[in-house]
């Protein structure tokens, strides 16, 4: 790497770093959060401290969210329950809110006692009570409470082969909706008669509600008959435990209960608000970009599809913009965001950004000028300790030096073990929020 490289390394890096501060969950939640005159105010909307107010949260930045909250509402606040993933360092206790460690991104018995309280605190609220609902990404897993006849492990296997399998975020929640008796709006039902007030952190593309954590305070549009249609989308039928595929077929027969749609009495007293999403993040990178002093463009917030696949399209688009100035000149910062997926056929270890990373490096080798990063915005890559990776192009010919095929470890999956050898790792750490993951290509 030289020094032009090694400048446009650091910028990425900061520009990165702009759009995880803009999804702080604790500056998103003061900025929406308000006690005005014994009065709630979120946004816009006013609400009356007529009952009590109850907390409840769950996802990777329900921590952050509810300290924020209790710095506004102070002792307004009756009684809460968060739940968080287990490894998070808590800084201090927090008043009246009790916190449940859970599983992420595989639910464990954490997470069953974080649904089994979460639900009793919401039932044991009245018509004139307000809950305040703290959502963000992780919230699946972190909360959760099968139905019955169905075990935790069913659902995480489950979950497992329909990631593996490539199935999107929508796909997935769609299923864990209908095995669950807290998702696809299921706690704003136990909440009814009370007042359901959510602050959500978005982590789905296009901002949907409906599925942020599996959508527990939205109606629901999905039906039984959607979740069969994605597991033999999938050909997993005869894989799902039998306890899972016999819950669906009771479903499809009308023996189980439906999740609540729109329509449902519940929901007209259901006030759902979304705080900090991806392209918030995104538009606060681009003025980052444009202080440093490139010319920045946004192209899309709901990137979707193929890792590797969406690797090559990001490396062909700075290629271009290197070639001929199209679509922005450089000095020129390419931005996007969203969330791809990785169908699983190697062995290796890695993430999506890190696949996403290695895809763009095998494209842009040997070109001067061109550094591209994917990073979630959590910190978190899948089941590894780095955010996503940042390459350049000398990336594969750094490889190459040392004996490795960039291609070979792509087919394999392994884009962990070829960035931990060759160099490239981006390691956050937890940042406390998630807005889904953040593209960035320097072209000079």
């Amino acid at each position: 790497m030289n020094g032009t490289e090694s400048k446009l390394h650091m910028d990425v890096l900061q520009i990165i770093l702009e759009g995880i501060r803009a999804a702080d969950p604790e500056e998103a939640v003061t900025r929406s959060l308000k006690l005005e005159n014994g009065k709630l105010r979120i946004d816009t909307s006013l609400f009356d401290l007529e009952g009590k107010l109850y907390l409840v949260g769950f996802g990777k930045a329900a921590y952050k969210m509810a300290k924020a909250a209790l710095r506004v509402l102070g002792d307004v606040v009756e009684e809460g329950v968060i739940s968080i993933p287990k490894g998070f360092k808590v800084e201090e206790e927090l008043e009246n809110v009790d916190i449940v460690f859970s599983g992420h991104p595989k639910p464990d018995m954490g997470s069953i006692e974080a649904g089994k309280k979460i639900l009793k605190l919401a039932e044991q609220a009245g018509e004139q009570d307000i809950v305040l609902v703290l959502i963000s990404g992780g919230g699946s897993a972190l909360m959760e409470y099968p139905v019955e006849g169905v075990s935790l492990d069913d659902i995480a296997r489950t979950s497992i082969l329909l990631m593996n399998s490539g199935a999107d975020i929508y796909e997935l929640n769609t299923v864990r909706k209908h095995l669950s008796r807290v998702k696809g709006g299921q706690l704003a039902k136990a909440i009814f008669p009370a007042t359901t007030v959510s602050l959500i952190i978005s982590d789905v593309v296009g901002d949907r509600v409906d599925m942020i954590a599996s959508g527990p305070t939205a109606p629901d549009p999905t039906t039984f008959q959607d979740a069969w249609f994605i597991m033999e989308k999938y050909h997993l039928i005869e894989k799902i435990p039998s306890n899972v595929k016999s819950y669906l077929e009771r479903g499809l027969r009308g023996e189980a209960p439906e999740t609540p749609k729109e329509g449902d009495p519940i929901f007209k007293k259901v006030y759902n608000h979304i705080i900090a999403s991806n392209i918030a993040s995104l538009r606060k990178m681009k003025e980052k970009a444009e202080e440093m002093g490139y010319n920045s463009l946004i192209l899309t917030s709901m990137i979707q599809g193929e890792a590797r696949e969406v690797g090559k399209v990001i490396a062909a688009l700075a290629l271009e913009v290197k070639k001929s100035g199209n679509p922005v000149k450089p000095p020129a910062v390419i931005l996007a965001g969203g969330e791809t997926t990785v169908t699983v056929k190697g062995s290796g270890r890695g993430g999506r950004n890190q696949e996403l990373a290695l895809s763009a490096a095998i494209q842009i080798k040997d070109s001067k000028g061109i550094v591209i990063a994917s990073v979630g915005s959590d910190g978190i890559d899948g089941p590894t300790d780095a955010a996503g990776a940042i390459v350049d192009g000398y990336t594969v010919a750094k490889a190459y030096d040392q004996g490795l095929n960039a291609i070979r470890y792509l087919e394999n999956n392994d884009s962990y073990t070829f960035f931990k050898k060759v160099g490239g790792l981006v390691e956050t750490g937890y940042t406390g929020t998630n807005v889904n993951d953040f593209i960035v290509a320097i072209v000079v």
